[in-house]
């Protein structure tokens, strides 16, 4: 059969034949739609809001406080900051560019802060919701084949389905079950109080991190150096180091005073131990405001002082030597203590300087050394100090003589001497050794310095934390939470009761412990078997346990 031009045309469109499946357009596949911005949204808050980013957060807060527990910190010690600086020209501006000098203030450190409590408050708080509705709502059914639980028992009773149901809910109840009865089953269910340990916990962690952000907000710290017989007034101009919170309102400081009466410290005599300290108590008077009435306390290491909402720590002692400088004409240019730095933390070799400005016609300057019970060295060379307390306390005097720098207007530090060599200039033979009520005559009429006597001073700390308290309640809730979610494992009873063979009630019982099995279930099943009897035909002597080890429930 051959085709012809008009069967060609006739097997067209117009016939209803369809066209070779090479010569069809292909069908449009919709293409598939992104998830758009709400869409990313919502994964992302998933993302963070799950327990493996809260892990992984808490890991970088821990990991973001190293270099501030390993580097100097302006907050503290923004001297040791500045020679760092000064020792690692090259490494130590890329460490200030990342805040690594201010860690617990930088943008960085704060965001992984915030991420951590948003990621514990989105993970915790719905769970906390759906394990309230959870403990308000209904055991769940009992499964259609009890035998295949973990914990398993069938007898055979003369009581009816209803008795066997109506006594398994007493003693159901009676162990605290939630019980519940349909359907021919008791359904009973206990052990929520772990999850909600473990729930405390986590809210416990929450509130903790809320607390350390309240306290480093609006709380501050300040450290004082408080010399016998002077006064310490709680404002900011009084202190050494002073560390506010971001939000911190100087205005907010009590005013509460501290007077130091006096320092006494004791140390081991004798032996290896022999130099080290024992005890350091420090007698003070202070007023919680100034026309309040005044009270004694005994500040010691670990037993701060409470006043005006803050505490007040003891951090460690020094000595500070009294001095009287008088000038060329004779006039006292200077008279007062100086604290002096400790040099040798064993006994106590301690450095200082003191500045005379208004000796005329030039200012005088001394750099010092003091021994408190000096001795010679075993070489007979040098002096050493043999004991920390102040047996017998000898200093040395270097002097200088020229323009301290302090008309420059530039700050100094009051326990360095700047510009030896260039404006303060040696005095020749100007070294003289001195013990207590000694004078020395500066050569060329220049002076002179007495070392009158011996004072003690105290180094105070002044923490006000308004977030220690719930700090300390949660820390206890979460020790508590995590104690509960370890002691207590939740546990589900099933006991079903129907007619069987003779008239008898068949009772099937059922259990089911996260962990390992408990001796509870054998004894529910004691309860409901009642008084011993040899057991039914086909009925078990014991309640079956499995084989095989014990599987978690998986809700």
């Amino acid at each position: 059969m051959t085709d012809t031009k008009d069967d060609v045309k006739d097997s067209g469109p117009e016939s209803g034949t369809q066209a070779p499946a090479a010569r069809q357009a292909p069908e449009e596949v919709p293409r598939p739609r992104g998830l758009g911005p709400a869409g990313w949204l919502r994964w992302g808050w998933r993302q963070l809001t799950t327990m493996r980013t809260a892990l992984i957060l808490l890991f970088l807060v821990a990991l973001g406080a190293v270099p501030g527990s390993i580097l100097p910190q302006r907050g503290q010690a923004p001297e040791k900051v500045a020679a760092y600086l000064d020792e690692h020209r090259t490494l130590g501006p890329w460490l200030d560019r990342f805040s690594m000098f201010d860690v617990f203030a930088a943008p960085w450190f704060a965001a992984i802060y915030i991420l951590l409590f948003v990621s514990l408050a989105g993970c915790v708080i719905p769970r906390a919701v759906k394990h309230y509705r959870s403990m308000r709502a209904r055991p769940p059914a009992a499964p259609r084949n009890l035998a295949r639980l973990p914990q398993s028992a069938t007898f055979e009773t003369d009581a009816s389905p209803e008795d066997v149901l109506a006594e398994a809910r007493k003693a159901l109840r009676g162990r605290r079950f939630r019980v519940d009865v349909s359907s021919g089953a008791a359904s009973a269910e206990k052990g929520y109080l772990g999850e909600t340990g473990n729930l405390l916990f986590h809210l416990a962690l929450l509130a903790l991190l809320f607390a350390l952000g309240i306290g480093n907000l609006f709380g501050y710290r300040g450290d004082v150096l408080l010399m016998e017989g002077r006064t310490f007034a709680n404002s900011l101009n009084q202190y050494d180091q002073f560390t506010p919170g971001r939000a911190f309102d100087d205005g907010e400081l009590a005013p509460f005073t501290v007077s130091l009466d006096d320092f006494k410290a004791e140390y081991e005599t004798g032996g290896d131990k022999r130099g080290q300290a024992t005890e350091f108590n420090a007698k003070i008077r202070y007023r919680e405001t100034p026309d309040g009435g005044q009270k004694t306390h005994d500040l010691q290491i670990n037993h701060p002082l409470k006043v005006g909402g803050a505490k007040v720590y003891l951090l460690g002692h020094g000595y500070a030597p009294t001095f009287t400088v008088r000038d060329a004409k004779g006039n006292v240019a200077f008279q007062d203590s100086v604290p002096f730095l400790e040099m040798e933390p064993r006994n106590l070799t301690s450095e200082g300087v003191i500045k005379a400005p208004d000796a005329e016609p030039d200012q005088l300057a001394f750099y010092a050394i003091l021994w408190p019970t000096a001795m010679a060295s075993e070489d007979g060379k040098q002096i050493v100090s043999a004991f920390p307390a102040p047996l017998r306390p000898v200093i040395t005097i270097t002097s200088f003589k020229g323009d301290i720098g302090l008309d420059s207007g530039s700050p100094q530090s009051v326990y360095k001497l700047e510009g030896i060599g260039t404006t303060l200039q040696p005095v020749k033979d100007g070294q003289k050794l001195l013990e207590p009520g000694e004078t020395f005559q500066l050569p060329g009429g220049a002076g002179s310095v007495t070392f009158d006597g011996l004072k003690e001073y105290a180094t105070l700390s002044v923490n006000h934390d308004p977030g220690r308290i719930p700090a300390l309640v949660a820390a206890i809730l979460a020790v508590l939470g995590v104690a509960t979610s370890f002691m207590v494992r939740r546990r589900r009873v099933w006991v079903r009761a129907g007619a069987g063979e003779g008239g008898r009630t068949v009772v099937e019982v059922g259990g089911l412990t996260l962990g390992s099995p408990t001796s509870e279930f054998d004894d529910i099943v004691t309860a409901l078997r009642g008084p011993e009897r040899e057991p039914g035909p086909g009925e078990p002597d014991e309640p079956r346990e499995p084989d095989g080890p014990a599987t978690e429930s998986k809700e």
